[in-house]
């Protein structure tokens, strides 16, 4: 069931009248949003709810077991990520490693029929996969202990808002808003539509948009001329940022709806002025998760220069091998290591930890140069994400070379209304950029109706209306 889809309103308004009719009790509550977030999964395939019923009993189990056990704690920690990393393996990586060791053999002259599993990649196991982990290692660590209710870590596993991509939550922070009473809250509820509609407008406008002329480029990059080539790169930029963070505004404003607050997955990345404040903005809940978990335990930092570019370039390319079972995903990791490592080595990386022209509405030229080069740094890498393999994207890069400098019959696929809105985008997105500005909650009914009206207007108008996935879901 997908967002933006008409299946998912009607489903979002009958389990929000349920869930409030059941407001004395917050078991009942539980039941409930448990028994959704199955029904939610199953919409693709109900298949998947077994495997997502798996790993649940899994890490529920290895949770009480290194609670309670005495010198096996580390033992049962380590028995639970390999069941973790197995089943994912299984699923998503199985045909990669197959192929990648049939072409390296092939290499040294050596004939291999390696075996290959025809089964569909179930949506979002590596974001649950990514729930149940955290929960484990902390109670190892000692930062949480088990909880022993199981509808309870279920719904913290499956709560269906952020079930699919995301956010990437925490037992420390999750678990207690499921185990505590929650009552009804009209501020809360009203922020999560506005969320609700700033990410379906991302989504159906912005990226959906984009996606038409990025896939004609992309498909045509042989004959696309280096204006449209740049211009591919660009609008997918928009394009994924407006699909992941629109599913993100989407899932904490809906969790909101039900009195839980999710934690913020992006915070205007596209204004940041160098790629390490790109990835403190960028799929917060990813970065951090990568941060605690692997680049941390490593040593992080606080080690000698030669082991801190170990463990950068350990963490970005795994995080570029978690996005996807394909060389190109690899190499866009590899790449965004490549661009932090001077700012590690120079002690620069966390410079910029502030919001960009604070208190003033325009940047300076500095900052406006280092916005500038952060974002074009970014789509180059960008374009290794979107290739469907290596040589595509070598390809594409070549044409920058190689193609005519401008479009021979102007440029196609492009609304110039579309222009404009996309300016218009980037304007709210730079008001936004310290959060949700005061006026948008103003108690001045004209703002508000101007707001609302203008971006519910712009949906009807200017949306692009397939029911079109969400990149992330593939992840």
């Amino acid at each position: 069931m997908l967002f933006n889809s008409i299946e998912f309103v009607f489903f979002l308004i009958i389990v929000y009248t349920l869930y409030w009719l059941l407001k004395h009790s917050r078991r009942s509550q539980n039941n409930l949003l448990l028994l959704v977030s199955y029904i939610f999964y199953g919409w693709w395939d109900w298949r998947f709810v077994f495997l997502l019923m798996l790993s649940t009993i899994i890490d529920y189990s290895f949770g009480l077991l290194i609670y309670n056990s005495e010198g096996r704690k580390k033992l049962y920690l380590w028995l639970s990520i390999f069941n973790n990393l197995a089943v994912l393996f299984f699923f998503k990586y199985f045909n990669f490693f197959a192929d990648s060791t049939q072409a390296a053999l092939s290499f040294f002259g050596i004939t291999m029929n390696p075996v290959f599993i025809n089964i569909v990649l179930p949506v979002g196991i590596s974001f649950y996969t990514f729930h149940g982990m955290s929960y484990v290692i902390d109670i190892y660590r000692g930062n949480t202990k088990p909880i022993h209710n199981f509808v309870d870590y279920s719904l913290f596993v499956s709560f269906f808002p952020l079930l699919v991509a995301g956010p990437i939550e925490r037992a420390t922070h999750l678990l207690p808003q499921i185990t505590a009473d929650r009552k009804f809250n009209y501020t809360q509820s009203a922020d999560g539509l506005r969320l609700i509609l700033w990410g379906l407008f991302k989504k159906v406008v912005i990226a959906d948009n984009c996606a038409v002329f990025v896939n004609h480029i992309f498909e045509n990059s042989a004959t696309a001329s280096k204006v449209e080539l740049a211009l591919g790169a660009i609008f997918f930029a928009f394009q994924i940022y407006g699909d992941f963070s629109g599913y993100s505004d989407i899932a904490i404003g809906t969790a909101k709806l039900f009195g839980i607050e999710l934690l913020v997955n992006f915070r205007t990345p596209y204004f940041s002025r160098d790629i390490a404040e790109f990835w403190r903005r960028w799929h917060i809940s990813l970065t951090t998760w990568f941060r605690d978990y692997i680049y941390i335990p490593l040593g992080g930092s606080r080690v000698n220069t030669m082991k801190a570019i170990r463990n950068t370039m350990i963490v970005f390319l795994i995080s570029g091998f978690w996005h996807g079972a394909n060389w190109t995903f690899i190499v866009w990791g590899a790449l965004n290591g490549l661009y932090f490592l001077p700012l590690l080595i120079s002690g620069k990386n966390r410079v910029h930890t502030d919001t960009v022209a604070e208190g003033r509405f325009f940047p300076t030229f500095k900052e406006t140069f280092q916005i500038a080069t952060t974002f074009l740094l970014t789509c180059f890498a960008w374009i290794f994400f979107r290739a469907a393999n290596i040589g595509e994207a070598f390809d594409y890069i070549y044409g920058f070379f190689t193609n005519q400098l401008l479009p021979s019959h102007g440029l196609e696929g492009i609304d110039q209304k579309f222009i404009i809105i996309l300016f218009l985008f980037l304007l709210l997105e730079w008001l936004f950029r310290n959060g949700m500005p005061e006026f948008v909650r103003s108690r001045h009914v004209a703002w508000r109706l101007t707001i609302y009206y203008g971006l519910v207007a712009l949906i009807v108008f200017f949306g692009a209306f397939g029911n079109q996935d969400f990149i992330y879901f593939q992840f």
